[in-house]
């Protein structure tokens, strides 16, 4: 279990660093597409945007996808079995308690969100209160309780951010380069066909960078995934709990009633049904991969 761990943390840093890289150089190629030839105002604007969208992203962002789930805040005399599933967890695990969350929907799910520990929150569906044995029910909140432990919570929102930063500088560049021209570049005749080429380079990366940008936050979702499920095993000291969850859930198959693929990440599972998603197109790793995980920490 501590080598998977080990393992997904490098392999999440890696993504990551890739991920503000492949920022730079898009910031870096629009800005030579426009005639700047050293490409520096670009990568300012790049990092400028992606900062500004972070900001607001990082002190609503759990806002935001609570909202968006239809999840309801309750309290300890509303669900006395849940809120006691979660503070033994927490006092197992050394955490402050997180806010708990509902969400009226017979599908098994769950999600953590959050920027940090003591501002975490848990949603669950009432499908997974209802359909989930204790042991089960325990795995599924010790994986979320990872995910706040290990900080996925914060990562996961910045990847998501950025992902929306890329989209929109791509679909910026898009309508003021394609349909505004080069400006003064077209009346150079020494640099022209130099500016027409990072044109024609510019438009391609910005058609194809929101598709690259939302395969980089799957392929980092699906690691966190693997992390959290580790360090959830670790904890309840019982893998066939979780296991057992995901199996329901694989069976079941039910997709929640709000999903939306703005959060589709944040959840133990896929909110969708996984028979219309492709695997290179989910933000989560084949439940059977997971699951074969699971039961062969446990021997």
């Amino acid at each position: 279990m501590y080598n998977e761990i080990a393992s997904n943390k490098r392999k999440s840093v890696f993504l990551m660093m890739f991920f503000i890289a492949f920022i730079i150089l898009i910031g870096y190629i629009f800005d030579l597409a426009y005639g700047n030839k050293n490409g520096i105002s670009g990568i300012f604007i790049a990092v400028i945007f992606s900062l500004g969208m972070t900001t607001i992203s990082y002190f609503q962002g759990d806002k935001i996808a609570l909202s968006t789930t239809g999840a309801k805040l309750v309290e300890h005399d509303d669900n006395k079995y849940y809120y006691h599933l979660v503070e033994n967890l927490c006092i197992t695990n050394g955490m402050p308690m997180p806010k708990l969350y509902i969400i009226e929907d017979q599908a098994i799910n769950a999600f953590a969100t959050g920027r940090k520990p003591e501002l975490a929150s848990i949603a669950v569906t009432r499908g997974a209160l209802e359909k989930l044995t204790n042991e089960e029910m325990e795995g599924v909140l010790a994986h979320e309780l990872s995910h706040i432990k290990n900080y996925d919570i914060r990562f996961m929102m910045l990847v998501a951010v950025l992902v929306g930063a890329i989209a929109i500088m791509s679909d910026i560049f898009l309508r003021s380069g394609f349909w505004g021209g080069r400006g003064k570049n077209d009346r150079e005749g020494s640099s022209n066909q130099l500016a027409a080429i990072f044109m024609v380079i510019g438009i391609i990366i910005a058609i194809l960078s929101p598709l690259i940008a939302e395969l980089i936050k799957l392929a980092v979702s699906r690691q966190r995934e693997y992390l959290a499920d580790a360090s959830g095993a670790l904890l309840t000291r019982y893998p066939e709990g979780l296991a057992n969850a995901l199996q329901k859930i694989s069976e079941e198959n039910r997709p929640l009633q709000k999903a939306s693929s703005a959060t589709a990440h944040l959840f133990i599972a896929s909110p969708f049904s996984g028979k219309k998603l492709s695997a290179m197109f989910s933000t989560h790793p084949p439940v059977e991969e997971r699951i074969k995980r699971l039961r062969s920490m446990g021997r």
